[in-house]
């Protein structure tokens, strides 16, 4: 492994190149966009350079300017509503025109630019399977929280505690199997704790990219189920600045909140400053009514002020998020049969610090980013003082070289990891103190060819645990051990365009992730999951194998995309309900996994108003060598069809614009495969939801002044409990998810030069 470490070393310095001149000469960029069908400009389009986070916007004429360019090859996006994406590459050293013609959007598979090994790149260049959230369906859709926003794609669900806490799933796997990346870093929290969320705020994410299956090549360990990265709101264009209003209110559980954001771009110095706060009441359906506990407080700043040079930019992100959510409790009456109130909660504060700077350097990019996180939560039982009190610090840190599009072959370099102290400082415990170290070198490579790209990596992390022993009321309640922990991944793929309208694609991907400190040295009651856990100081790494095939085909009335996966985890972690010394105690074990499905998605566009769109996922979950009732991995998703059929309205009027109307459905399927041991799962009947959104852009004089939104959820008022709820096993015949609820959502947009 010293060998594998030291080649890895020498990777990461070969590829900056000797000639390590800083890019410094400024290049301005002009054009026009106009619509393909009329040659009628196009007002209001973005036009955007990922990798520079540099861009413009169409004026009255169609017509932008980018000044203070560098003079590099690197790749363009325009964008804007209703039309499909263009993604090209340009040479800023001899372009200083480019027009551009949009097209009405139709059933051709989107293009859009992605994260990828090396940097920026096409979705469609990408061998393994990634989803886009883009913004306008960020806008459209009814969620309490970001997570809840994007569990509707495929392979995406979600493990709830009520309405104000979701914790992602891909493909069958959550918790520490996925990273979540935020403001360049992954969100450090409580990941292990079944009654703990994404402490992000939602209004502050643009889009999100979900990159499907491990993906430790770029993150480390905790990758191997896949990641989601929340995008930020692109830079303004220089020279304007923009203040933007929303709010939304939901009838259900009476949440209401509004955001406040304003940012704008001055000489090249940008900043990006948002205040958001959400306040959601106690959610009801129609077996349980009023669900106590489920209420929460939500409060958010964000801020960004960087600087945007020919030579790269420098920006400096702050944030503060604090969650008040009550704790379900689950208690009935035992002559009413109705759920007592609940005077348990919690108190979740996460503060951030990021300084994310990109130099361009030899014809590619330097990247170097490192950020400082605490994360501090507390529960409380009705009193003052809190019962279990945690804080965690992490520092981290990423710096790597990322060659330009200058050349058919791409590649990256780096080193990356963090650095983590976590402390106990209330009366109550769950697990011991501990700090972390980790560091991970990698470096990949993709090369393209006429109608064949290739890529791969290798990438090797190593990392320290010290657990520090802690005594109780004069016993010994923790012990002091340390492990140190190691592995290699990495992974390989292909895409082949076969013509323009099939594209296939396979990767095979290795991935890592070390025990974290709940599975090895947890001892204590887990409130609000009815189970004592105890650690297990003897676990392993998890490792695991997923190869990955898709398909896609496009056309202008239909387009469909298949992806098949199989994932095999050696050493995998689960919790184990023990027969003594009482029911209630469960401790961890290991076994061999193995997950198969798939993910297909169909849309038809008949005419061009209409879309019809569907979408089905499948997991089948289970553990190897294990009898029938424990071989079934728990919170598996139950299989899923969603459609939605969509009507554009009015497409590009003078008064109203992007004006549509949307009837969706999501039909989950029973789920027998259930962890029926000792009554850890039971089977969930399935059930169908009902769903109507409508919307519009609202104009005037060219320029849209306001977006409205209104949407109704579960229709029919449907009582059902998801398979992925933990509230399904409350006290009896557990709680039912939230029931009919309207909302209406409105954002005003202000721009101003």
């Amino acid at each position: 492994m010293k060998t594998i470490f030291s080649v890895l070393l020498m990777l990461v310095c070969v590829c900056v190149p000797a000639s390590a001149d800083i890019t410094t000469n400024k290049v301005v960029l002009r054009g026009r966009v106009t619509d393909a069908i009329d040659g009628q400009p196009v007002v209001g389009a973005s036009i955007y350079f990922p990798q520079l986070k540099q861009g413009a916007a169409t004026d009255e004429k169609g017509q932008y300017i980018v000044k203070g360019l560098p003079a590099i090859k690197t790749t363009i996006q325009v964008t804007y509503v209703g039309h499909l994406t263009i993604i090209q590459t340009i040479d800023l050293r001899t372009a200083t025109t480019c027009d551009f013609v949009m097209q009405e959007n139709n059933a051709m598979l989107k293009e859009v630019v992605v994260t990828g090994l090396t940097g920026s790149i096409r979705a469609d260049h990408s061998p393994a399977p990634i989803s886009v959230v883009p913004p306008q369906e960020l806008q459209v859709v009814a969620s309490s929280n970001i997570i809840d926003a994007v569990a509707h794609q495929p392979g995406v669900s979600q493990i709830t505690t009520g309405g104000g806490i979701s914790k992602p799933v891909i493909r069958g796997l959550g918790y520490n199997r996925i990273v979540t990346v935020n403001d360049d870093v992954r969100q450090e929290g409580q990941q292990w704790g079944d009654e703990h969320g994404i402490e992000v705020d939602a209004q502050a994410v643009h889009s999100v990219e979900i990159l499907k299956g491990p993906a430790t090549l770029m993150y480390g360990s905790d990758a191997m189920a896949g990641v989601l990265v929340l995008h930020e709101s692109p830079v303004m264009p220089q020279g304007t600045m923009a203040l933007n209003v929303g709010t939304e209110y939901q009838s259900n559980n009476r949440l209401f909140d509004y955001t406040v954001n304003f940012a704008g771009n001055q000489k090249g110095w940008v900043w990006n400053w948002r205040w958001s706060e959400k306040d959601a009441g106690e959610y009801k359906n129609r077996v349980d009514g009023r669900v106590p506990g489920s209420q929460f407080h939500e409060r958010a700043l964000t801020a960004m002020l960087g600087m945007n040079r020919s030579w790269g930019y420098s920006h400096l992100k702050l944030s503060y998020y604090n969650l008040k959510p009550g704790l379900i409790e689950g208690e009935r009456d035992e002559d009413t049969g109705l759920l007592e109130p609940s005077e348990a909660f919690q108190k979740i504060g996460h503060y951030k610090a990021v300084l994310d700077n990109s130099f361009l350097i030899g014809g590619g990019a330097l990247k170097a980013v490192v950020g400082y996180q605490q994360n501090r939560r507390r529960e409380f039982e009705a009193a003052d003082e809190p019962g279990l009190d945690f804080r965690l610090h992490t520092v981290n840190y990423d710096v790597h070289y990322l060659q330009s599009a200058d050349s058919d072959w791409q590649y990256a370099a780096g080193l990356s990891g963090m650095w983590q102290y976590s402390e106990n400082l209330g009366d109550e415990y769950l697990i011991p103190s501990y700090r972390l170290f980790d560091a991970g070198l990698f470096a990949s490579v993709t090369r393209q060819f006429d109608q064949l790209t290739l890529s791969g990596g290798l990438r090797y992390d190593i990392r320290h645990l010290h657990s520090y022993e802690q005594e109780d009321e004069g016993e010994m309640r923790f012990t002091d051990f340390s492990h140190n922990y190691q592995g290699l991944t990495g992974s390989v793929g292909v895409i082949y365009n076969i013509n323009p309208q099939w594209n296939a694609r396979m990767n095979l991907s290795k991935g890592f992730r070390a025990p974290n400190l709940s599975e090895l040295g947890s001892n204590g009651e887990h409130e609000g999951t009815f189970r004592y856990e105890i650690g297990n100081q003897q676990l392993s790494p998890e490792h695991s194998w997923q190869l990955d095939l898709g398909i896609d085909y496009s056309s202008e009335i239909i387009s469909t995309q298949i992806s098949l996966f199989a994932n095999h985890i050696s050493n995998y972690i689960f919790l184990e309900r023990l027969t003594s010394p009482s029911a209630g105690f469960y401790q961890y074990r290991q076994g061999t996994a193995r997950l198969l499905g798939f993910e297909a998605t169909v849309d038809i566009h008949p005419i061009e108003q209409l879309h019809f769109e569907n979408s089905f996922s499948y997991v089948n979950a289970r553990q190897l060598h294990q009898p029938e009732e424990s071989s079934w991995l728990p919170f598996t998703p139950a299989p899923r069809w969603n459609c939605d059929l969509r009507y554009d309205i009015i497409r590009d009027g003078h008064a109203l614009t992007n004006t549509f109307l949307s009837l969706g459905l999501e039909c989950y399927l029973r789920q027998n495969h259930a962890h029926t041991a000792y009554g850890t799962e039971t089977p969930t009947p399935s059930y169908t939801l009902l769903n109507l959104t409508a919307g519009s852009d609202l104009r005037w004089h060219n320029r849209t002044v306001a977006s409205v939104y209104l949407s109704a959820t579960n229709l029919t008022n449907r009582a059902y409990q998801s398979h992925l709820s933990r509230l399904k096993y409350a006290e009896g015949p557990g709680i039912c998810n939230m029931g009919r609820s309207f909302g209406v959502k409105v954002l005003i947009p202000l721009t101003f030069r």
